[in-house]
């Protein structure tokens, strides 16, 4: 199975300097990225050897990746914008 890959430095490109910065400036933004980098690694191994999970399972993960994605962005930009 083709997986896409969602690492923040792909979502995000523009925002390289920013996520360096945040990670190792910002202990929530880092254990937000921390969080959402295994997630991201466990759904696509799911994904990837087509391991037996119920539907759900990877739906609720891929849903919790995204509201981190969406603060981990909100934090990028404030950041960025000097907030």
């Amino acid at each position: 199975m083709q997986v896409e890959h969602h690492d923040l430095h792909h979502e995000f490109p523009e925002y390289l300097d920013v996520i360096h910065t945040l990670k190792t400036s910002s202990e929530q933004f880092g254990s937000m990225y921390d969080e959402y980098h295994n997630l991201t690694r466990e759904v696509e191994r799911l994904e990837e050897e087509d391991l037996p999970v119920d539907d759900f399972t990877i739906e609720n993960m891929k849903k919790h990746r995204v509201r981190l994605k969406d603060q981990m962005y909100r934090m990028l930009v404030a950041h960025r914008n000097g907030h």
